[in-house]
C-alpha cells in the first residue's frame, strides 16, 4: 500500500504487539545473517568516529574524510562506517553529505580510497545545486546510509529499471542543519522512488532520533498532519530542480506515491545484500566497469581489506573557503503545476 494525504486517514498509528513481536524477530534474523558474511576488525560507533577537511572547501581540491578519533586514521564513508540496522526501532546510522540551505553538491565519492565526501564535478567545475523559489538550495539534510548501494548491474523486477551505482540517498528532516561528514542515528519513516536520467535513486525519508520530531512520527503518514506540506514539497522539488539548468522534469516510479516505513526497511535491506555482494567481490567488472572501489580497513576477510589507508590521504590540510560563484546566490523562478 501507498500513502497519500487523500489515504492518511485509512491508516492506524499504533503497531499491534504481534507486529512488534514480528519485527524483533525479523532483527534478530536480520542480524545473524548481517554477522556471518564478513568480520570487522574493530567497532565504529558514532561517537568513536570523526571527520577531517582536506584542501580548499568549494575547489575540486577539498575533501572530508571519516577518521577514527583515537587513531587519527581514516575510515571510508562507504565501507567502515556502520549502517547498524535496527529493523525493530526502525533506525539506523545516516551521513550527511549536505546541510540544509545550502547549495554544494557533496557526495561520497565511489571511487576514491577512503570515499571520501568530495563536490561533484561536471565539465570541469565544482557543481551547485540551483535555488528553486522560494528554496534555497537543498531542502533537507542530505546525504546517505553506509553500507549500501543501489546496483546497476541487477534490474528491478517491479520496475525493470537499474539502480544508480551509488550509496542509498537519505533526507533528514530535524530541525538542526547537520554539517558535512556528520554521522546521525536517524529514525526510517519512508521512503520516495526517484527516476533520474533513467537510473533508480531512492531518497529515504527519515528524523534524527535526538530531535524532537522523533517522538511525535513513526510512519511516512504522521507527516501529513505533524509536518504538513512537507512531503508534497519534497516531491516537487525533486522533480522540478534540475529545471533551472534548462532540462526536463525528474520522474518517479509507483505515480511518485510514497512507500511507508516497512516497505523502506525491506528496501534498504536489499541495499545492504547488494552492498555485501560488492563489498565481497562478487560484481564482476564485466557486469559494469566503474563499479566503485571496496578498499576498506574493517572488514577483513573481504578481499580488498586493509591495515589502514595511506597516510598520505590527510597531507593537503584545510585552507580557507574559497569564495562561492555569486551566481550561485541567484533565485529561479520557475512556473510548474
Amino acid at each position: 500500500m501507498f500513502f497519500s494525504s487523500r489515504s492518511v486517514k485509512f491508516i492506524s498509528a499504533p503497531l499491534s504487539m504481534s507486529c512488534t513481536r514480528a519485527s524483533a524477530r525479523l532483527n534478530l534474523t536480520y542480524q545473524h545473517l548481517s554477522a556471518s558474511s564478513y568480520t570487522t576488525t574493530t567497532t565504529n560507533t558514532i561517537d568513536s568516529i570523526g571527520n577531517i577537511n582536506q584542501g580548499t572547501k568549494y575547489t575540486s581540491d577539498f575533501k572530508n574524510y571519516a577518521i577514527n578519533k583515537s587513531t587519527g586514521k581514516v575510515l571510508s564513508y562507504f565501507h567502515d562506517i556502520p549502517l547498524d540496522l535496527n529493523i525493530e526501532t526502525r533506525e539506523a546510522n545516516m551521513i550527511v553529505e549536505v546541510p540544509r540551505w545550502s547549495n554544494a553538491k557533496f557526495e561520497i565519492s565511489t571511487k576514491l580510497d577512503g570515499n571520501p565526501i568530495v563536490q561533484d564535478i561536471k565539465n570541469g567545475q565544482v557543481r551547485f545545486v540551483k535555488n528553486l523559489f522560494p528554496h534555497h538550495g537543498y531542502i533537507h539534510n542530505y546525504g546517505a546510509f553506509p553500507q549500501t548501494w543501489e546496483d546497476p548491474t541487477t534490474e528491478n523486477e517491479k520496475l525493470g529499471l537499474f539502480g544508480d551505482n551509488d550509496p542509498l540517498d537519505v533526507c533528514e528532516i530535524g530541525s538542526a542543519i547537520l554539517p558535512t561528514g556528520t554521522i546521525k542515528r536517524v529514525k526510517i519513516l519512508g521512503s520516495l522512488a526517484l527516476i533520474d536520467d533513467g537510473e533508480l535513486d531512492w531518497k529515504v525519508i527519515v528524523v534524527d532520533t535526538q530531535d524532537p520530531l522523533a517522538k511525535e512520527v513513526y510512519d511516512i503518514h504522521h507527516l501529513f498532519t505533524k509536518c504538513p506540506g512537507l512531503l508534497e514539497t519534497t516531491r516537487h522539488w525533486f522533480r522540478d530542480y534540475k529545471l533551472a539548468d534548462g532540462k526536463p522534469q525528474n520522474e518517479f516510479a509507483f505515480n511518485g506515491e510514497y512507500k511507508n516505513s516497512k516497505q523502506t526497511l525491506e528496501i534498504i535491506q536489499e541495499c545492504n545484500q547488494s552492498w555485501k555482494r560488492l563489498i565481497a567481490g562478487k560484481v564482476k567488472v564485466s557486469d559494469n566497469k566503474n563499479i566503485p572501489t571496496i578498499a576498506n580497513v574493517t572488514l577483513s576477510t573481504t578481499p580488498q581489506y586493509r591495515g589502514t589507508f595511506d597516510d598520505s590521504l590527510l597531507n593537503n590540510p584545510s585552507r580557507p573557503d574559497a569564495v562561492i560563484p555569486p551566481l550561485v546566490h541567484k533565485n529561479y523562478f520557475i512556473s510548474t503545476d
